[in-house]
Parts: structure tokens; C-alpha cells; sequence
């Protein structure tokens, strides 16, 4: 049972959006079914932190897919989230890790690369879909993503991304915050914000100690300053299933399926995200052929 999730809030009268969460169960919960690695979880695991809360900007059925794919061996990490705190995500090569970095810490520039591209793809439930796409400035991915709101969304944020992991690979503590600047703040306000978030806690630490969501946002912008808007549950979740993937193999065509029955009496599809595997007879795949043909 998870007990993940995220607030909204507004600071100084409005002028300041903000977005808190601990994704702690959640990472846990990709972490086990990918078998990671510390630092390749490190880096999943704040990008899942990210993509969540900016899924908490979108409205109804809206989605949004995150890619960061930078020239580290990890490979390219994806993650899915949506407006409900629903999210899923791999990387690549889950087994991924590389020596402790000059401070001490998981090394998370070291697998993800400083070359390469950060993109976050929208669904708005329109035609089109809204791409925006910037190069990786730091591979520790939180200066990635702020570099992101700032050129790709014009709105000046601060993002802070944290994952602690357990010596026996499971995660200890995961979750992270985004502060956003809106029109009409002034100086001062924003010279308080950035002295306040420079000098706070690392933001796993601070959840690693028991601060809630809520307590982060009082932490970082004063308890005084802030309220809150909204709160909202936060899981993994995968939307494959069988149907979905049947679909897929039908649209590879009649002569690919039927490659399928005389080669291997079957197939077999697995998802990137979740792991489930799902098979399919020969009996279903001559089905598959059945209505690929009534449809041509």
C-alpha cells in the first residue's frame, strides 16, 4: 500500500506556485521490479519525482511522457505521468552503477552523461501533441529540469530532486519539490526564495527524516507564507495489458504474425515498463490473422 503522494500550494499572496512530493513507495516499487542498481535508481527515481509533480500541472485525461537521454551507460530513461499522480518509468539498463562521486554520494551525472537532450512530450487530448526538448546542462537531472521550466515553459523554477537507497538496494526515502516564480513577484521575495533554498537540507534527507509534502513547502517557503491548494495520491501504474499488446501485434501486419506461428507456435510480449509478460497462442495469432484479413 502506498502512501505517496503530492500537494499544490500557493506562496506570498499567489505570486509563488509550488509542488511537493514523496514518491518513497513508488520508486521502491519500480526499483524491485527492474532489479536496479543504486545510482541507476538515483536517477530513475528523481525523474519519476519530476515527471509526477509536472503530471499535477496538466488537467483531466491529460499525460505527459518525459526522455532523458543523455550519453551515460544507463541509456535512455523514460517515465509516464499523468494529471491523477499516476506515473511508471524504466531505464534502460536497470543494472547500471558506477563509484561514489567527490562528495560521497550516488553518482548520478555518471550514468546519465552531461551530453544529450532532456524532452517532455504532452498529450492534451488535442490533435497535436506539445513537444519541448532542451540539452542536458547537468545530468544530475534536478538542474536538467529546471533548466526545462525555465526555457521550454518560460517560468522560472527552482527543482529539487532526492533518492536515498538502502545498503541492500531498496530505496530509503524518494520525493523532490518545484517552486515556480509567477508574473508580480518581487525582488525581495525571490532573493528570500533562492537564499532559503540554498541553504536547506538535502530534500531526501529532509523526507528521509519524516517531513511530509506539506512540510517540505514550509521548510523551503515558510509555514506562514504558504497554502494549500490540493493533495493527491501518487502510484505506479501501468496501463499495458494483453488486449493492448494484441493490438500491436495485429498492426504488424499479416505476413509478420504468421511469421510468428511457423517460426515460434506463438509469441510473447513484454512490457518495458512494468515487466508483465503476456502470451499469445497459435490459436489466438491465427484469431489476429481471422481479422486482419476481414479488415483488408
Amino acid at each position: 500500500m502506498s502512501t505517496d503522494y503530492l500537494v499544490k500550494a500557493l506562496a506570498f499572496d499567489g505570486v509563488i506556485r509550488a509542488y511537493a512530493v514523496r514518491s518513497t513507495d513508488t520508486v521502491g516499487e519500480v526499483q524491485r521490479r527492474h532489479q536496479m542498481w543504486p545510482t541507476a535508481t538515483a536517477a530513475l527515481g528523481r525523474t519519476i519525482s519530476a515527471a509526477v509533480m509536472m503530471g499535477a500541472m496538466l488537467k483531466g485525461d491529460n499525460k505527459l511522457t518525459v526522455k532523458i537521454q543523455g550519453d551515460g551507460p544507463l541509456g535512455p530513461i523514460v517515465v509516464d505521468a499523468n494529471a491523477k499522480g499516476e506515473v511508471r518509468g524504466y531505464a534502460t539498463h536497470p543494472q547500471t552503477h558506477v563509484p561514489l562521486n567527490e562528495k560521497g554520494k550516488l553518482d548520478v551525472r555518471g550514468v546519465v552523461g552531461t551530453e544529450g537532450t532532456l524532452s517532455v512530450v504532452k498529450d492534451l487530448g488535442m490533435k497535436d501533441y506539445f513537444t519541448g526538448q532542451v540539452p542536458i546542462i547537468s545530468g544530475e537531472i534536478a538542474e536538467d529540469f529546471t533548466q526545462y521550466l525555465v526555457v521550454s515553459e518560460q517560468v522560472p523554477s527552482a527543482v529539487a530532486l532526492g533518492v536515498l537507497v538502502n545498503p541492500d538496494n531498496t530505496v530509503k526515502a524518494a520525493g523532490g519539490f518545484i517552486i515556480q516564480v509567477m508574473p508580480g513577484a518581487t525582488d525581495e521575495t525571490i532573493s528570500l526564495l533562492e537564499e532559503k533554498i540554498s541553504n536547506m537540507t538535502p530534500i531526501s534527507s529532509l523526507i528521509d527524516q519524516g517531513l511530509t509534502p506539506e512540510g517540505i513547502l514550509a521548510e523551503v517557503l515558510g509555514q506562514e507564507n504558504v497554502e494549500f491548494l490540493d493533495k493527491m495520491d501518487v502510484k505506479f501504474d501501468c496501463e499495458c495489458s494483453k488486449e493492448r499488446f494484441g493490438e500491436a501485434i495485429r498492426g504488424l501486419g499479416r505476413d509478420e504474425v504468421q511469421a510468428m506461428i511457423d517460426e515460434d507456435h506463438g509469441a510473447e510480449a513484454q512490457c518495458h515498463f512494468c515487466l508483465e509478460t503476456y502470451q499469445y497462442s497459435e490459436q489466438e495469432l491465427k484469431g489476429y490473422i481471422d481479422e486482419i484479413q476481414s479488415n483488408e
